[in-house]
């Protein structure tokens, strides 16, 4: 049989698909339209490169795995041994409508399928440098969440004992500090109140430190240009210039701005049939934190460009709702952005005549 198989591939093709998992990887293997081998291994990329390269020492390799948690150190490993991998969104790949059965095995199937007959979307993977600067931005996102966490936790912590603390909803003044700690409370609630302050505390001084080492990122020679030039759009400083320079990369490899804002998350999602065109929400597909500081970029920019405003206020009348209004503006902002990145021109604030 092992010398059957070695006779079909020999020198040939072949397309592995890899089902990734935290301890172990499940493989099929097709050439020519036909399965050849599928098998399961512990997940360690030795067990992966001394397979391909013993099984199939003759033939030319291409292995496809899913975007997940692993991110994407196998690819930078299997790259660099020469072979040849692609990694797709887990939501872009193909299956049956009818298909209730999800397995391990059945997605390798799935995706050396769609590998070899060319029917898959691939990742758009920066190098390891932009991966490492961008978890800079992530981990600083990650720090921020824990702040707000902890401050929900001491709301909650007043009102199960009956005390009011009258604290806002968002960012906290000294004046909101220094009233939690005039608070008159008894021994162990006072121990508990001290531990989220000081945990607050602790987190605030490691996001400046975070902040510090971004602000560091965006003076480097591979991102000075692109940060300049969206930090001279309306809305933007620095902060949100190197984030979304760091997210979004290259943009030229963007075809138009409407690819672009449908990559953001920013296009109606739409769900037509013969002739009833039904469109709704945005499809929200991308990262939902890059969205947000988009928005929230334009809440500014309406501020300082007319046009925007003038865009804020047409769709306000149109729908009677300022938050569909306000996506609308990010959305052409997003598309904006693209556009002096590609022409290497600062923004030009329009007047309306």
């Amino acid at each position: 049989m092992r010398k059957m198989q070695d006779f079909i591939v020999k020198g040939k093709r072949i397309f592995v698909g890899l089902e990734d998992s935290k301890r172990t990887w499940k493989l099929c293997v097709r050439s020519e339209g036909t399965v050849i081998a599928e098998t399961s291994m512990p997940a360690q990329y030795d067990n992966l490169r001394n397979y391909l390269r013993g099984k199939y020492p003759e033939c030319e390799i291409a292995v496809i795995y899913e975007a997940g948690f692993g991110g994407f150190w196998l690819h930078d490993l299997l790259g660099g041994d020469g072979i040849e991998c692609f990694v797709t969104p887990a939501h872009t790949v193909t299956q049956a409508k009818v298909n209730r059965v999800k397995t391990d095995r059945g997605d390798a199937r799935r995706l050396a399928l769609i590998l070899e007959n060319n029917d898959y979307v691939c990742c758009h993977i920066p190098d390891k440098e932009h991966r490492e600067d961008r978890q800079i931005s992530r981990t600083l996102s990650q720090i921020q969440n824990k702040i707000t966490a902890t401050k929900n936790q001491i709301r909650k912590f007043l009102d199960w004992h009956g005390l009011n603390g009258d604290l806002p909803s968002g960012a906290w003044k000294a004046a909101d500090y220094r009233k939690l700690k005039s608070l008159k409370l008894s021994s162990p609630l006072q121990v508990c109140l001290d531990a989220y302050l000081r945990t607050i505390e602790c987190l605030e001084q490691i996001c400046l430190g975070l902040l510090a080492q971004l602000k560091a990122v965006s003076e480097k020679d591979n991102y000075r240009e692109s940060v300049a030039l969206k930090q001279s759009c309306p809305g933007i400083g620095w902060l949100s210039a190197i984030r979304f320079t760091l997210e979004w990369g290259n943009l030229t490899r963007f075809p138009s701005g409407r690819h672009f804002a449908s990559y953001v998350g920013l296009t109606s999602s739409e769900h037509s049939t013969g002739e009833t065109v039904h469109r709704g929400h945005i499809t929200g597909q991308g990262s939902g934190p890059v969205r947000g500081w988009l928005i929230q970029c334009a809440w500014r920019a309406v501020k300082h460009d007319p046009v925007l405003l003038n865009k804020f206020h047409r769709v306000w009348k149109n729908s009677g709702s300022k938050k569909k209004a306000i996506v609308a503006v990010a959305r052409k902002l997003a598309v904006r952005i693209r556009a002096i990145e590609i022409s290497k021109q600062p923004y030009a604030v329009a007047v309306i005549e």
